[in-house]
């Protein structure tokens, strides 16, 4: 009897299956001037249906269109479609590399967040979300079609989506983890996608600054830690250094899971022996090289999760030894640190960086750690000190000063937590380059930060 309504129950999903299977280009007819659309998030933004949405370009006026992160190497089909955003505005809430060239184009807009906040903001905080596009893995046989190696604000924008279709892609990996997969039931209609390979982002060889940055970091961070880290090569430089040290017994609670990881698993330093989800390597995204994918792919030890949990700073708090590696773009001398502008220009988005500052601090035994160049060159050749007296107008603070632990250059590490104003300043010019030490003392000084201090380590 049981298997007579197994069978019936796996053809009555398989005729909804049928009936709600459609093209790309039928899927996109929903669409209508004015209307808001989500693209999906990370490597489940759609492909297909963008091209068939662009080619209905010239009858549509007013389309909003969202998504988090192209991290393709063309731009999204709509915007060659329309270069002058007469028709589309697209909107990211977070900066890649192209989303960043088109924002300075004027064909892309910035949606400044919290990121672990992101759920709520789409669930309540916003008009309308007309029709929600996303990638996901085939259908399994109980109806689920797996959201991939990407949770973070999804179920957000499910409850708000008046419509919602999915484009399926068999490279999707079947992760496993929380809330991750969405039911056949509140899906409007399905296209069986062209399967393009999900975004492969290789991180740059760590320069040799980044290393010595790395090296600061490496030395402060013991056995039994938690880690967080981001892209990059210094990050994965990180890794490395923790391969070929005695360091082990790792953890990961991260926004971001990248190719480091997957590293530190191969070579043993990874147990996941934490406090919260023990033996699980915990995350909201994963973007990185197609290891990364692969290793994550109906892996029980890979758990991903919706960001108003895996960034609350509560859950990262409740692992012990929490570790917090991110980078950034300048640091003032009251400890304020920017990391999305570089003066009125946009760069990247806020990200999770100050859940995982605030949530590494409360942490027991917790550091976090934001990490610059102490020089950048220009393309004039003129060489710029990214420790500065002021942040330039136009800069962002991502962190502000009251939140900022340990500041990271190829010339130290130094902890910002409880000093004062003018200790910060000191122990800031302390790892600014030598050739602009001094003009910072006397930026400080005309700043009255600089008072009454020894200069013991200057």
């Amino acid at each position: 009897m049981e298997t007579v309504r197994q069978l019936t129950a796996v053809r009555e999903l398989n005729a909804e299956y049928k009936r709600k299977l459609v093209s790309a280009d039928e899927a996109v007819k929903s669409v209508k001037s004015g209307d808001r659309v989500h693209y999906g998030l990370f490597c489940g933004i759609v492909r297909d249906l963008d091209i068939a949405l662009a080619k209905r370009t010239e009858e549509l006026r007013d389309v909003e269109v969202c998504d988090t992160i192209w991290a393709y190497g063309e731009p999204p089909a709509i915007l060659k479609a329309d270069p002058d955003a007469k028709h589309f505005k697209y909107m990211s809430t977070h900066m890649s590399a192209m989303d960043r060239k088109m924002n300075k184009e004027g064909r892309c807009w910035f949606i400044p967040v919290q990121f672990r906040e992101n759920t709520k903001l789409w669930a309540e905080n916003v008009g309308k979300i007309d029709v929600a596009m996303l990638q996901t893995a085939p259908m399994d046989r109980f109806g689920y079609f797996n959201l991939g190696p990407q949770v973070a604000e999804y179920w957000g924008i499910f409850s708000k989506a008046k419509r919602i279709i999915v484009e399926v892609n068999e490279n999707q990996p079947i992760t496993h983890g929380i809330e991750n997969a969405v039911h056949i039931s509140m899906v409007d209609q399905i296209v069986e996608g062209s399967n393009r390979a999900l975004p492969n982002l290789v991180a740059k060889p760590a320069t040799e600054i980044e290393k010595k940055i790395a090296a600061h970091v490496v030395e402060r961070i013991s056995s039994g830690s938690t880690l967080q880290l981001g892209i990059g090569g210094m990050p994965n430089y990180v890794g490395s250094m923790i391969t070929d040290s005695d360091i082990n017994d790792l953890s990961v609670h991260t926004e971001m899971f990248v190719d480091a990881y997957v590293h530190l698993y191969n070579a043993g330093k990874i147990t996941g022996n934490k406090n919260l989800h023990r033996g699980k390597m915990v995350f909201t995204f994963a973007m990185g090289s197609q290891d990364v994918y692969d290793f994550l792919n109906d892996n029980p030890m890979g758990c991903v999760g919706p960001v108003d949990y895996v960034n609350a700073l509560d859950i990262i708090a409740a692992n012990d030894k929490v570790v917090s590696i991110n980078s950034c773009l300048q640091v003032d001398l009251f400890g304020q640190v920017n990391s999305e502008s570089s003066g009125l220009q946009h760069i990247g988005g806020t990200g999770g960086q100050l859940d995982y500052v605030m949530g590494a601090f409360q942490s027991r035994g917790g550091q976090s750690f934001l990490c610059t160049p102490s020089v950048r060159q220009n393309k004039d050749g003129s060489v710029e000190s990214l420790i500065v007296a002021r942040l330039p107008e136009g800069s962002i603070v991502s962190t502000p000063r009251s939140a900022t632990h340990y500041v990271v250059t190829e010339y130290g590490a130094v902890n910002l937590k409880g000093k004062s104003t003018w200790e910060r300043a000191e122990l800031l010019i302390s790892v600014a380059h030598p050739d602009f030490r001094d003009e910072l003392v006397r930026e400080a000084e005309s700043m009255g930060i600089w008072k009454n201090s020894s200069k013991v380590l200057i």
